[in-house]
């Protein structure tokens, strides 16, 4: 007679991202009306043990939305991106990454009635590491190329990005991100400094 083994327990780190991945698209889809049952069923875990990661179910949806908000994954994504790229490439990539974490922030909050960041997630430290580590990297290289600071620029796609994306500022019409580089570009390269053929 053979005797089944046990699976392996998971460890609780990743029980604990196992969990939030299972959450997100049910808490996009039925908000704070989701239930522990669903995201159990979702995860592949027992109800119980939500509540031995998670002490309640509101712990659990505001460690969703704050892994939402959480910039590491977006940082990590931009340090993959080639420098030696024309800037145009490396900036419609950049930007594609962004609109990516803001089209998920919007539909986050838009799913859990969250109408402002939680102040530690708007942090001014967090947008200085987001607009520094992350489009100020990729910029750097084609600094003397523009006619306005890079962080300017910086500031620049930024907001373009974020109202370009947002379904009710863009009237249901998001921006590309080909089009958002295109608009930024034309407006701060040097007189003369035109852009890479090829780049977009």
């Amino acid at each position: 007679m053979t005797t089944r083994e046990r699976a392996r327990p998971m460890p609780a780190d990743e029980r604990r991202t196992a969990i939030l991945a299972a959450a997100r698209p049910l808490l996009v889809e039925h908000g704070r009306d989701t239930t522990t049952r669903q995201i159990a069923e979702a995860a592949g875990v027992a109800e119980g043990t939500i509540f031995r990661v998670f002490p309640t179910k509101d712990g659990l949806f505001d460690a969703v939305l704050a892994a939402e908000f959480d910039p590491e994954p977006f940082l990590e994504a931009i340090a993959g991106i080639d420098l030696a790229e024309p800037l145009e490439a490396r900036l419609v990539e950049a930007t594609a990454l962004l609109q990516r974490r803001f089209i998920g922030i919007f539909e986050m909050m838009t799913a859990m009635a969250v109408r402002r960041p939680p102040d530690r997630m708007g942090a001014p430290q967090l947008r200085k590491r987001l607009a520094n580590e992350g489009l100020g990297r990729v910029l750097d290289p084609d600094a003397d190329r523009f006619r306005v600071p890079v962080e300017d620029v910086v500031q620049l796609l930024r907001l373009l990005t974020f109202s370009g994306s947002h379904p009710h500022i863009s009237n249901q019409r998001p921006l590309t991100a080909e089009q958002i580089v295109d608009v930024v570009l034309h407006g701060t390269l040097r007189e003369g400094s035109a852009p890479d053929q090829g780049g977009i």
